[in-house]
């Protein structure tokens, strides 16, 4: 089940046991249980959980994945401007675009004060005895402000 759906759902029935808790939790007081005050937890709790899956659900944005791109972990961030991604030794160029192009895709505009990201692709490279080079393979940039 994918996680939209998931979200979509458990949010509904949570909300539904919630208020079954609820309207529990009501007769509970009426009749004077003992168990009326663990009754308003319970219930509040799921009603709280209820409202958290269907938020997560609103702001939920599943990543893209471009045909040809192969996985480049991020090794630097700024969180404004600048996202760095590592290459492996044995990278193909032929993949260099599509991964960039992935790579852009999934930086998100939260927090950051610059409306433009440059996404950099590097490899290190040998340079001689226990040392090593960084050389960018590609460079794109992500603008958030053309949608």
């Amino acid at each position: 089940m994918p996680l939209e759906e998931l979200l979509s759902t458990s949010s509904i029935w949570l909300a539904k046991g919630g208020v079954a808790l609820f309207g529990l939790t009501l007769i509970a007081f009426i009749a004077r249980w003992g168990i009326r005050f663990r009754l308003v937890g319970v219930s509040s709790f799921t009603l709280l959980l209820s409202a958290s899956c269907w938020a997560f659900g609103l702001s939920y944005t599943p990543s893209i994945s471009v045909e040809g791109a192969l996985r480049a972990p991020i090794v630097f961030d700024n969180g404004d401007n600048l996202v760095v991604a590592q290459a492996q030794a044995d990278f193909p160029d032929e993949a260099i675009e599509p991964t960039l192009q992935q790579l852009a895709g999934n930086v998100r505009p939260g927090g950051r004060n610059s409306p433009e990201v440059t996404v950099r692709l590097r490899q290190l490279q040998p340079a001689g005895e226990g040392a090593s080079r960084s050389v960018v393979l590609g460079e794109t940039v992500r603008d958030f402000r053309a949608g």
